[in-house]
């Protein structure tokens, strides 16, 4: 289970605060357990901050505070901060980035099972692709969005497993695998009834909680092979 320190302090020597967190990341390079940092500056108060550190559990929160490079960190933070530091311990119970979700549907509900009246909920109206078989732009907005699933939809039963995703600030990136069987013609190909793989990667990016504009690559030589197109 995922374990997350909070560290409620006030200082007014922030600049020596953020040498000595750069300082500590240096020294315990392949050696610290921490995932994620965040640190947060309250609006309405000019010398209060919050921190919030991830671990993978609590267990890995434990071994990290027998370093002496942590040791020596707090001692060194105490001295900076104006009384002492609060600190709340955190097991997650839930932990959503609502950045994916959309992204998966965009996968699970569009894409896989043709649903397309999700696109108006979750795709913008100047949606932009950068799809590396799309060189002339046909596939941006809305519509063109629809046309470009359509198209794969009318060649191929197929489902996407997600194989890794990464979400960080307003964009998404999904490894994923892509299985099927040719059904219909494609890229001029007949239907040959093969089942054919292939495996990419595609980057989202999230406005206003909807998708924006994307970047899809994958083995497109390689899928081309597999149907026996000449040359390729």
């Amino acid at each position: 289970m995922t374990f997350v320190q909070v560290i409620d302090y006030e200082t007014t020597r922030f600049d020596e605060m953020n040498a000595l967190i750069d300082r500590y990341a240096e020294q315990t390079a392949g050696k610290r357990t921490v995932t994620h940092t965040l640190i947060g500056k309250d609006r309405d108060s000019r010398t209060h901050y919050v921190d919030l550190v991830e671990f993978p559990s609590y267990e890995e929160a434990m071994k990290n505070s027998q370093l002496p490079e942590t040791d020596r960190m707090f001692q060194e933070m105490v001295a900076l901060c104006d009384g002492m530091p609060k600190f709340m311990n955190l097991d997650v119970v839930r932990d959503e980035y609502l950045n994916k979700l959309v992204v998966n549907r965009l996968f699970d509900e569009v894409a896989v099972k043709g649903n397309f009246d999700v696109i108006e909920e979750c795709v913008a109206s100047g949606y932009i692709t950068h799809d590396m078989m799309d060189t002339e732009g046909r596939g941006n907005g809305r519509e063109g969005l629809r046309q470009t699933i359509g198209m794969w939809r009318d060649a191929f039963d197929f489902t996407f497993d997600t194989t890794r995703q990464m979400a960080e600030g307003d964009c998404v990136t999904t490894l994923w695998d892509f299985k099927g069987k040719h059904k219909g013609e494609f890229m001029g190909v007949a239907p040959t009834g093969k089942d054919v793989t292939m495996s990419g990667c595609t980057t989202v990016r999230i406005e206003n909680g909807q998708i924006a504009e994307d970047w899809w690559y994958y083995d497109a030589p390689g899928l081309m092979r597999q149907l026996g197109m000449p040359g390729m």
